[in-house]
């Protein structure tokens, strides 16, 4: 985890843009149904992020990243690895 002032940058493979947009999902095989992940977006990657969650049926919801409560648990978004490509 950052230091609480790093950026927060999109997790797109190979992005360095700020993040703008919060992608909340959940993987339902592994999760229980309020359990939220959490993947961030700039403006360019949160189509192509967004569109890779929800044709596994994984997207719960797309928030902008100054709106986010950090869902279910609490927590704050996490840049996690996206797919590769």
């Amino acid at each position: 985890m950052g230091r609480v002032n790093d950026p927060v940058i999109c997790s797109a493979k190979g992005c360095r843009a700020p993040a703008q947009w919060v992608l909340a999902w959940n993987n339902p095989k592994l999760h229980t149904p309020d359990r939220r992940k959490t993947w961030l977006a700039c403006d360019e990657h949160r189509e192509s992020l967004s569109a890779f969650l929800g044709v596994r049926n994984f997207l719960k919801e797309v928030v902008a990243l100054t709106e986010w409560d950090g869902g279910a648990e609490g927590g704050g978004p996490r840049g996690q690895a996206p797919p590769p490509g």
